[in-house]
């Protein structure tokens, strides 16, 4: 429980910045004590991508949006891979604390419900930007691709990878084993990320569909580190920018929840 003084503050002050400090840490020293799968496999994933698309079909697929076909996919695929990332850290960070049964060594210490998130999406967001560091800095290597709006990057990983850390805590929490944290992710987010934009511009799909990419959050940040990048999207980052804030808000506000009332968190 949370230690109190007198006038019902907590003795380290309203936020427990060592607390926070020390959570974020261990999230950010858990992916990467096994980088070899956390940041090295994603890359090569990413790259393989990238390589089958472009032997395949992007010697005849002609420009899109102004750009050739292979420097159209980076950015997709950068945000892609950074997504599916955020989800896996904050996922499968609870989902083992969870079936080991030492979850509540992270719900005892004095931290609130949203220093306890704030923890977790460190992590997720820390991963995010390895991931996406990694990606750019091999696609300006073999592809030639500089980065138009640097900073549209940065707001759209990050976002993305908040966005998408707290919909790993919301599955985990969910999940009671790892087949359902799988049916999860395989029936879910990967449909999200690879049916929002990453391998195509939006503007080539029936009406229909496009009513139903506009409405879907992972759509705007695939197309607003498109942006970022390319300096061209399908929508404008400034559309993107508050659905992005407003989802990613709705997200976390059902992570709190849950966090201070238990919910499959306690017995």
């Amino acid at each position: 429980m949370t230690e109190m003084t007198g006038m019902g503050e907590r003795r380290f002050g309203r936020v427990n910045w060592l607390g926070v400090a020390t959570l974020a840490e261990r999230e950010v020293r858990r992916f990467l004590a096994v980088w070899s799968q956390t940041l090295m496999a994603p890359l090569i994933t990413a790259g393989l991508f990238l390589a089958i698309f472009s032997l395949a079909i992007g010697t005849r697929r002609g420009d899109v949006m102004g750009v050739p076909f292979t420097q159209f996919l980076a950015p997709g695929i950068l945000m892609m891979t950074v997504i599916q990332n955020a989800f896996a850290n904050t996922s499968s960070a609870i989902m083992i604390a969870k079936v080991q049964g030492n979850i509540v060594d992270t719900l005892m210490p004095p931290l609130s419900p949203a220093e306890l998130v704030a923890g977790y999406l460190a992590g997720s967001v820390g991963r995010g930007l390895f991931v996406a560091a990694a990606i750019l800095i091999v696609a300006a290597i073999f592809l030639g691709q500089g980065i138009a709006h640097p900073v549209w990057v940065l707001v759209f990983v990050v976002l993305g990878s908040a966005l998408l850390g707290g919909l790993g805590i919301i599955a985990a929490i969910l999940a009671n084993k790892f087949d359902q944290m799988a049916a999860i992710t395989n029936f879910i987010i990967t449909p999200l990320s690879f049916l929002s934009g990453t391998f195509y511009s939006v503007e080539g799909l029936p009406p229909a569909m496009q009513v139903l990419t506009h409405v879907n959050p992972v759509f705007y940040l695939i197309d607003g580190v498109r942006f970022g990048v390319l300096g061209t999207s399908d929508s404008s980052p400034w559309i993107g920018l508050p659905v992005c804030l407003l989802a990613t808000a709705a997200v976390l506000a059902v992570c709190l929840r849950w966090f201070r009332t238990g919910f499959r968190l306690k017995p």
